[in-house]
C-alpha cells in the first residue's frame, strides 16, 4: 500500500479527505488538495494608485502592538535607510486632503481657502488665520469620518488614529527621533510644511506625522526629534508625512 503524509487536504473540492498517516491499497482513488495559508504582514506588497500612478509598497508588522503598515511614507521612493534619508520622506500632505498633487512638496500655493472637500486643483493651500485650516468652514469630517473622506492609503488601509500612533511610540526602545527610525517603521525626520507660505520647514531635524483623529480646531499628529517624541494638536493646513495603516 501507500502510505499518505504531509497534511489533511480538509478541502472544498470533490473526492475524499485523506487524513496523515494512513495506508491505502494501489487501486485507491486519491484526490489531493493543496492548502492554501493568506500571507502574513510583512511577506507580500501592496500595488494601488497613487496621485495618478501605480505604486508597488511593502507591508512591515510591528510584533509589539501587532499593526500592519505599510512599509513607507506616501510619495516615498524606498524605505528609509537613514532618519534623515531623502528618497524615504515622502510627500506632505495637508490634513484631510486626497492626493490630489498638493502633498508634492514642490506644488504651488494658493492663499484661496476651499469650499469643499475637494479642491479642483492641486495647490497647497495657505492659511495663517486662526484656525489655520485649507477649509473655509473647518469641517472636521475628513479621515476622521465613518467613511473615511479622502483617503489617499490604498483599499483597506488609512490614516492612524492618535491612539494608534501613540501605541507606535510606546513600543519605541527610546522616546525620539533614534527610537522612530529603530522601529520597525523606520521613521524619518521628514519635515512639515508651513501653513501660513507653504515653505519647507525642520527637513532632517523633526518628524510630523498626521493622525485621523481631531482636537477642537486643529487634528492631531506624532511629532519627534532628538531629545523627545509626543502626540500634540497642529493646525490643519499644515503638510505633514502621512503613513498607511491596515484596517
Amino acid at each position: 500500500g501507500y502510505t499518505f503524509s504531509g497534511w489533511n487536504t480538509n478541502s472544498s473540492g470533490t473526492g475524499t479527505d485523506y487524513a496523515e498517516g494512513a495506508t491505502y491499497t494501489a487501486n485507491t482513488a486519491v484526490t489531493l488538495y493543496a492548502k492554501w495559508t493568506p500571507l502574513q504582514c510583512g511577506e507580500y506588497d501592496v500595488t494601488f494608485t497613487y496621485n495618478g500612478s501605480s505604486v508597488t509598497y511593502g507591508t512591515v508588522l510591528n510584533p509589539t502592538t501587532s499593526e500592519c503598515w505599510l512599509d513607507r511614507n506616501l510619495g516615498a521612493t524606498q524605505v528609509a535607510i537613514s532618519s534623515t534619508d531623502a528618497n524615504a520622506y515622502g510627500h506632505l500632505f495637508q490634513w484631510g486632503r486626497l492626493d490630489d498633487g498638493h502633498q508634492i512638496r514642490t506644488s504651488a500655493t494658493t492663499a484661496t481657502l476651499a469650499d469643499t472637500d475637494t479642491p479642483t486643483h492641486g495647490n497647497f493651500i495657505t492659511n495663517s488665520s486662526s484656525p489655520r485650516d485649507w477649509r473655509s468652514d473647518n469641517n472636521n469630517n475628513r479621515w476622521n469620518a465613518n467613511p473615511i473622506v479622502n483617503n489617499p492609503c490604498p483599499s483597506g488601509w488609512r490614516i492612524p488614529t492618535e491612539a494608534e500612533w501613540d501605541a507606535e511610540r510606546l513600543s519605541w526602545s527610546s522616546n525620539n527621533s533614534a527610537g522612530a527610525f529603530a522601529s520597525p517603521l523606520k521613521l524619518t525626520l521628514a519635515g512639515s510644511r508651513n501653513n501660513g507660505n507653504g515653505s519647507l520647514d525642520y527637513v532632517g531635524s523633526f518628524g510630523y506625522y498626521w493622525a485621523s483623529s481631531v482636537g477642537g480646531t486643529n487634528s492631531r499628529g506624532l511629532y519627534f526629534g532628538s531629545s523627545n517624541a509626543i502626540m500634540y494638536s497642529f493646525s490643519r493646513a499644515g503638510g505633514f508625512t502621512v503613513r498607511c495603516l491596515k484596517d
